[in-house]
């Protein structure tokens, strides 16, 4: 029985041992010459075909945000009043199927254009939406999402990125879906 505990605490070890030794390799093929490494972020981008007024009410609207981002599962303002850059909110997010804290401050807010927010919690990154008015009336969106794992970033950064793109890109088409319908059903 011990000889077995024995056996089992060295496998874990080495997979621990093995786990760290790779991200360390990792991350010295990406460190550039500050010392930080910070992962490409992981890009999603979709047309909606609505006007970018309606695409940015909603989208730069943080309590309503987790109607189409299926892993936000609740938020709430910190900073009273208006929405500005230095807002702060913090919501419950859900990252391969882990819940963590998720506090955000808006760090760029240039409307219908362009919204930003920094997360501070234990995946520390940023969002950066970009919205552009297209000729016929639709509006592309492009958001691109860094987040950097609080342990083994460089190993969990390269595994989560397919599935996180994966994840934003069905929030994008989960608020086209709700746009275009309300698009129908409600027009301006």
């Amino acid at each position: 029985m011990i000889k077995g505990l024995f056996r089992l605490a060295a496998l874990l070890a080495a997979g621990v041992g093995l786990a760290w030794g790779v991200d360390r390799w990792l991350g010295g093929r990406r460190r550039p010459a500050d010392g930080v490494s910070v992962p490409d972020p992981i890009r999603s981008t979709i047309e909606i075909g609505v006007p970018i007024e309606r695409v940015w009410v909603r989208l730069a609207d943080i309590e309503r945000q987790p109607e189409w981002m299926h892993d936000l599962k609740w938020v709430r303002l910190v900073t009273p009043g208006a929405i500005r850059v230095g807002t702060q909110a913090e919501g419950l997010v859900r990252i391969l199927g882990i819940g963590v804290l998720d506090p955000v401050e808006i760090i760029e807010l240039l409307p219908p254009h362009d919204y930003a927010v920094r997360h501070g919690g234990p995946f520390r990154g940023s969002g950066v939406f970009k919205l552009e008015a297209l000729d016929d009336g639709a509006t592309r969106v492009t958001w691109d999402e860094t987040l950097i794992p609080p342990v083994l970033p460089n190993l969990i950064g390269l595994i989560q990125a397919p599935l996180l793109g994966r994840v934003f890109q069905a929030d994008l088409e989960r608020l086209r879906e709700q746009l275009e319908i309300e698009a129908i059903t409600s027009p301006a």
